[in-house]
């Protein structure tokens, strides 16, 4: 699912469920003790995602290492990788890639379904609210809002590991395309530099599947500037 909508040359791995067994034999000590109190839905989760990304390495030629989160989460991947996970209920996923061909990459995936009340007015800028409006009445099938959050999910997983700072929800503007399932986020805050580019904006693919949806960023190392993905 979420290999579809990335270059080829990014390593994909993903499972719609957890496998079988103590899900701690798959955790490197730090890992274990990292989730050591946590709930076994917790446990599952974050041992799930990381034995598919140490798969996902492996396609790289990278041996098993530790996969510690930072202080807001993201994963510490080995040198000259960069990478995303992602969970939630029905559906794991990790993606990897080589730096420098790819700068960052981020992936989300979320249940196909309506965001909570009142969650929508606080992660969407009016725009964004008036283009989801139009979007439900071309195509109700999609969660368009869910999508939205998604896709905002994706772009700070990928803002994040490049700027090592928080984005607000308001601070970059999404505009979904339902035809060629793209998306594109402009920043309203000073991006990135890679290379010698600041870069204003992201572009993204989509794909609603099984009763997701799921989003992700692909930020070659030569920044694409123009409305479509890299």
């Amino acid at each position: 699912m979420i290999g579809g909508i990335l270059p080829d040359w990014v390593a994909a791995e993903a499972a719609y469920d957890d496998p079988e067994g103590d899900p701690s034999d798959e955790l490197f000590p730090q890992e274990r003790a990292l989730i050591a109190r946590a709930v076994p839905k917790r446990r599952r989760e974050f041992t799930t995602v990381r034995f598919l990304a140490r798969r996902a390495l492996r396609r790289l030629g990278e041996a098993p290492v530790p996969l510690l989160p930072d202080r807001r989460g993201a994963p510490s991947w080995p040198a000259g990788v960069v990478g995303s996970m992602t969970h939630c209920e029905g559906y794991r996923a990790a993606v990897v890639a080589r730096s420098p061909r790819t700068a960052a990459v981020g992936i989300d995936a979320e249940p196909d379904a309506p965001l909570p009340e009142g969650v929508r007015d606080v992660v969407t800028l009016p725009g964004e609210r008036a283009r989801l409006d139009a979007l439900a009445a071309r195509d109700p099938r999609v969660s368009w809002d869910r999508l939205l959050f998604s896709a905002k999910e994706s772009v700070f997983k990928v803002w994040y590991p490049l700027t090592r700072r928080e984005l607000d929800f308001t601070e970059a503007e999404i505009e979904i395309d339902p035809s060629d399932r793209t998306f594109l986020a402009r920043l309203l805050v000073p991006g990135p530099v890679i290379g010698e580019l600041q870069v204003t904006q992201f572009p993204g693919r989509w794909i609603a599947s099984r009763g997701l949806v799921a989003t992700a960023v692909h930020i070659g190392a030569a920044p694409h500037t123009g409305t479509g993905p890299t």
